[in-house]
């Protein structure tokens, strides 16, 4: 299946949206992402159909997440007849009546956990939270900081990841991070770049403007602390990356700090260092944070080289808890940094490239729990 996988997705919602039209108004206009984002979960599903209990817990939150899309039960049969429809159609001499049945039986599965999860979810949170924008500020290269009021009491946890729908891209949802903790006056902001050719960061950017109306989505996401750790932390930023980290310094401190918090901010130049200024002023007030910037495409004494290099150099950090966040390539080439240095895979905490739904981290397998 995997040559004409792309194809199949294309045909999957040209069947879906032809047989059952009034399934069209859940999807957004522009359908290249959601079609990356089907192809993406069913393989997801597909690598777990022999480890159940990430199965269940991959399937359990999609169902969750799938609430702010309008996603009912009665629609999985739909959605289940054609995309069996589009693997018979793709998988060639290879479909059998045996195939099918697994397929047929699987996928049932598959509804079944997303169905209930999702009307366990309905029982204690709404599927979407309406918010008013009250609050927007450039920023400079590209990038603004937008404060929204809920029109209700938002849960999130710093670290975690909010999904955020537009008026301008109906049903097109992207995840942000809270660029703080929880606030007593339930305001929310949130440091966007926009995207060149991105579907809702450059609305969010040039258009959004003081009362304009957006919806929230669940958060998800487990980049959080530990309350009941005392081991120190390094957290390491690049660009619009800085919000979670910012937002996990400001909770350490709530919490009240028994630990020492290492915070490196990178970017290609000084003037793209974002968000240094208030990391250094909230170092000063706080004894136990230290911040140190990193650029990578300019000569500054003290300050050249890429983040994973500065990284190293102030290393090593195998008693630390690790924290990353930004630019998918600095996330990885730091974490690989990290892993050389003797950090555990499991203490090396970064947000998801994409989407925390399909990237969420896995659990142990059974018989396969780490036991140091």
């Amino acid at each position: 299946m995997s040559p004409f996988a792309g194809d199949m997705t294309v045909y999957f919602y040209a069947i879906l949206f032809t047989r059952y039209p009034q399934v069209r108004h859940l999807f957004p206009e522009n359908m290249d992402v959601q079609r990356d984002r089907l192809l993406r979960g069913l393989l997801r599903i597909v690598d777990l159909v022999d480890d159940p209990d990430n199965l269940i817990r991959f399937c359990s939150r999609l169902g969750r997440d799938h609430r702010k899309f309008g996603a009912l039960s009665g629609h999985y049969p739909a959605v289940g007849e054609c995309l069996l429809a589009s693997l018979e159609r793709y998988a060639g001499p290879a479909w059998s009546p045996e195939l099918a049945e697994v397929w047929t039986r699987a996928y049932g599965l598959v509804a079944a956990v997303m169905s209930y999860a999702a009307e366990q979810d309905a029982l204690v949170a709404p599927a979407v939270w309406p918010a008013e924008v009250i609050h927007h500020v450039q920023r400079g290269h590209g990038i603004a900081e937008i404060t929204v009021r809920p029109d209700t009491p938002y849960p999130y946890t710093a670290g975690q990841y909010a999904g955020l729908e537009t008026p301008w891209q109906p049903r097109a949802w992207r995840y942000y991070s809270p660029a703080h903790a929880p606030r007593p006056d339930n305001t929310i902001t949130f440091h966007v770049r926009a995207v060149p050719g991105g579907q809702v960061s450059p609305a969010l950017v040039h258009r959004a403007k003081p009362g304009d109306r957006v919806q929230l989505g669940p958060t998800q996401g487990d980049m959080t602390l530990d309350p009941s750790s005392d081991r120190d932390l390094v957290c390491v930023a690049g660009g619009t990356g800085m919000a979670p980290i910012r937002a996990l310094v400001e909770q350490a401190a709530r919490n009240g700090i028994r630990r020492y918090v290492d915070v490196f901010v990178g970017a290609r130049t000084a003037d793209e260092l974002y968000g240094l200024d208030d990391m250094l002023r909230m170092s000063q007030r706080h004894h136990w944070l230290s911040v140190r910037a990193a650029v990578s495409h300019e000569r500054i004494v003290g300050l050249e080289g890429t983040l994973p290099q500065v990284l190293q150099e102030f290393g090593p950090w195998y008693q630390h808890e690790a924290f990353l966040s930004g630019p998918v390539e600095m996330v990885t080439q730091a974490a690989n940094t990290l892993l050389r240095q003797g950090v555990p895979q499991e203490r090396i905490h970064h947000d998801p490239f994409d989407v925390p739904a399909l990237e969420a981290a896995l659990l142990p397998k059974r018989g396969q729990e780490d036991t140091r």
